[in-house]
């Protein structure tokens, strides 16, 4: 039988700033390229959101179906249109973020009309990932609705899996931000965890947050360092798996998103989560060599998966 994975959270309209100064369209979101890379691993899922009924909703919805991403739970609001977002790059390939987003459509996924729907859909799922991104969209009646959701995927059977993946700009203020992390973290089946989000969090003792919830679920802790390492954590198991050494990174956007879609990927297909997380590190490296959140179909590394069983 075949696993069903569900992405939700926001795909914005992205125009990447060249050195020229130039801008290159395109789009993007954190849990868009994962299901863009769980897709390409061979893994059924659906992205679930809202867009607006323009044209360039049109275009994302044409390039999601032709990579082999469901698009039957997005949901089309009349009048409204995606957010917008400018990357800048340095020149050690890091990148800023410059977001117009406050009346896109994906914020009102778990509200208005089609909301119940949207959650009744979701519960079906047999995998269902969300980011703290995700979390920021919506507001407390919509992370409500969207716990209620997990816990009716979690009655069925099915897993929630969720990425800390915080970016400050997108919450009123740190405290609700915190708050969120926490009921997410401990509705987690599976906790993708960097240090660096977790200290901007909650400071120095940000690792206790998530390594509290050793033992009730499975925990991938990803550090810093060149190159990086992650702990992963499953039951009384704790497992140092280091990435090997990248000679040219030329833009870290996706990284995490694609770690995570080849973590998730490698343990559908019955991989150890060591051998997960090595399957992580591979499509993150070959990702942070090309600039962009997606690389070309042509430089994806052959993971070798067999993604059609529960882990």
């Amino acid at each position: 039988m075949t696993t069903r994975v569900a992405c939700i959270g926001e795909c914005m309209m992205e125009l990447s700033e060249r050195p020229d100064g130039s801008l290159l369209r395109g789009y993007g979101g954190d849990t868009l390229n994962t299901a863009l890379y769980l897709a390409r691993l061979g893994v059924a899922v659906d992205y679930v959101t809202a867009l607006g009924d323009d044209p360039w909703s049109d275009e994302m919805l044409a390039a999601w179906a032709a990579e082999g991403v469901g698009t039957g739970e997005v949901r089309r609001l009349p009048g409204r249109m995606p957010g917008l977002y400018i990357i800048r790059t340095d020149g050690s390939g890091e990148r800023s973020f410059h977001y117009w987003r406050d009346s896109a459509a994906a914020r009102d996924l778990f509200s208005g009309p089609g909301a119940a729907e949207t959650q009744r859909a979701l519960a079906g799922y047999d995998l269902v990932y969300a980011s703290g991104i995700s979390l920021s969209l919506y507001g407390e009646a919509g992370r409500a609705a969207l716990a209620e959701t997990c816990r009716a995927v979690q009655s069925k059977g099915g897993r929630v899996a969720f990425d800390t993946n915080y970016r400050p700009r997108g919450w009123p203020d740190k405290a609700k931000a915190q708050a969120a992390f926490r009921d997410a973290m401990a509705a987690a089946d599976l906790i993708f965890a960097s240090a660096e989000d977790l200290d901007w969090l909650y400071g120095p003792d940000g690792e206790e947050e998530v390594l509290r919830h050793h033992g009730r679920c499975e925990i991938v802790l990803k550090g810093g360092g060149s190159p990086p390492s992650v702990r992963v954590l499953t039951g009384t198991d704790d497992v140092t798996v280091p990435a090997s050494p990248i000679e040219t990174v030329v833009d870290t956007t996706a990284a995490g998103d694609s770690f995570a879609a080849a973590y998730m990927a490698a343990r559908l297909a019955g991989r150890s989560p060591a051998e997960a997380a090595a399957c992580g590190h591979r499509l993150a490296g070959t990702v942070i060599g090309h600039r962009g959140a997606v690389i070309p179909r042509a430089a994806m590394p052959d993971l070798t998966l067999d993604s059609g069983n529960q882990p």
